[in-house]
């Protein structure tokens, strides 16, 4: 996903601009706010705080962008379409009009009053202010603009009949993507200096850059069934944990490649062949390992260690200079123990009885460029953990593992979401809902647990094709 940018300002907005303005935000910005604005600045630090400078929608289907990228989702708040009819009315009225206006409401309205009214969106504030219009009552307004102009009354006409308000186009070789705001009317085709992003935008230090059109590999060690030798018991539903893996991360713009049943020495020979690779053009890198362990390590089928440590190595910074400064993402889903998490409660919530059966069931185990700065070797590592060490994890044999399970689908929500959640928000939603599980006839839990070295945040959203 491409990093929201703002057009340079050709001109610095007068007051009136300014005003002009606050009226569209007075339905998502407090009125009280709106009365100490003076400037594009102090409004556009209002709406950062209510968080709408993040909300693609809001810039640009509020603003007045017409694109069909833009989506509504539940409690985003955007301009009311009668909210861009008073100001499209607003934008077509000339002085003469805005007298004659005030003329006609001098019976509602008192003198003094009307006469502070500079513009019609003056006349529109105190017209609410005393309850005359609204967004479901513009009967009065509508009376008024008949006697002025039968026009400006037709665009209250269509707003009465649901006629989506006209939105401003953008020019052919102006991008939503590249713009963070265009206003409704063409003298307030506007953005905001790229001196201030720095304000109202993450700078860029701040986000992992994903910018090429892939977003990287995403390697998956499946390892299902084992040698006799071993005494590790086949695996069950490891296939439903990798084919989520594979439909989410290949959905998110990687390049998935699954292995499956490898010993210790290919899972070394394979990541060793892996590491070899340049990744100049890639974003990322994506290591799954679904297998059993112990603490530290996971199993080959031959019931051979490989530490976790081992698995990281080959791609430190040191090693793989085109994976320096880039997010190196390792994800583990093995037991670290052979102990099972019991589950406490804050209180006495006293005896409890557990008449039903879980159907989980345990699967423990036995035992290129140029790079401006330097980075430290182990820097821009994450390893989302299946458990904590000493612990069993559980998995459910006909669905697959609850850890890889929950992964995926707050993965693929992120990802669906407008909101820019990094994936240590991601993995904490996945830290709650597995916590919350019970296992056992409801005797022991899992913990997953995240460790990381990343130095920026990291947003996976689907990779846009150009």
């Amino acid at each position: 996903m491409k990093t929201l940018k703002l057009l340079p300002l050709k001109d610095e907005l007068d007051s009136t601009e300014v005003a002009a303005l606050c009226f569209l935000c007075r339905d998502v910005v407090s009125r009280s706010h709106l009365k100490v604005i003076t400037n594009i600045k102090d409004l556009f630090s209002s709406l950062k705080e209510k968080g709408l400078l993040q909300n693609n929608c809001f810039l640009s289907q509020s603003l007045g962008i017409d694109s069909k990228r833009s989506k509504d989702t539940d409690g985003s708040p955007v301009l009311s379409q009668y909210r861009v009819m008073l100001y499209k009315i607003c934008d077509a009225m000339n002085n003469d009009n805005i007298a004659i206006m005030k003329f006609l409401l001098r019976s509602k309205l008192l003198k003094s009053t009307l006469d502070q009214c500079k513009t019609a969106l003056d006349v529109f504030a105190q017209m609410e202010k005393k309850d005359l219009i609204s967004d479901k009552n513009v009967s009065v307004l509508h009376e008024i603009l008949q006697e002025i102009d039968p026009e400006l009354a037709m665009i209250v006409e269509n707003y009465i009949q649901g006629v989506p308000q006209q939105q401003q186009m953008l020019p052919p070789h102006v991008s939503i993507d590249n713009c963070i705001c265009l206003c409704v009317s063409e003298h307030l085709i506007l953005c905001v200096s790229l001196l201030i992003t720095v304000m109202f935008i993450p700078t860029e230090s701040e986000y992992y850059t994903l910018t090429h059109t892939s977003h990287g590999l995403c390697v998956i060690i499946n390892n299902e069934t084992f040698t006799t030798e071993t005494c590790l018991h086949a695996r069950r539903g490891t296939q439903k944990d990798a084919d989520a893996l594979n439909t989410v991360f290949t959905s998110l713009g990687f390049k998935v490649l699954i292995h499956n049943n490898l010993t210790e020495a290919q899972i070394r020979n394979e990541l060793r062949m892996y590491s070899k690779k340049n990744f100049v053009n890639d974003n990322a890198l994506v290591v799954c390992v679904l297998s059993h362990g112990t603490k530290g390590c996971v199993f080959g089928t031959d019931g051979e260690k490989v530490f976790l440590k081992d698995l990281m190595l080959p791609f430190t910074s040191g090693r793989v200079p085109t994976l320096s400064g880039k997010p190196k993402l390792f994800f583990i889903e093995a037991s670290q123990g052979e102990g099972l998490q019991k589950g406490y409660c804050p209180c006495s919530l006293g005896p409890q009885e557990d008449g039903r059966e879980t159907q989980f069931f345990l699967e423990g185990n036995a035992d290129p460029g140029r790079q401006i700065e330097t980075m430290p070797s182990e820097a821009d590592f994450l390893i989302g953990m299946a458990t904590v060490e000493d612990f069993v994890t559980f998995q459910n044999r006909v669905t697959g593992c609850i850890y890889t399970q929950e992964l995926c689908k707050q993965l693929t929500r992120s990802a669906e979401s407008q909101e820019m959640d990094d994936i240590l928000t991601v993995l904490t939603r996945v830290n709650r809902e597995v916590s919350k599980r019970e296992f056992f006839n409801h005797k022991y839990k899992q913990m997953p647990e995240p460790r990381y070295t990343l130095t920026k945040k990291l947003v996976l959203k689907p990779v846009t094709r150009l």
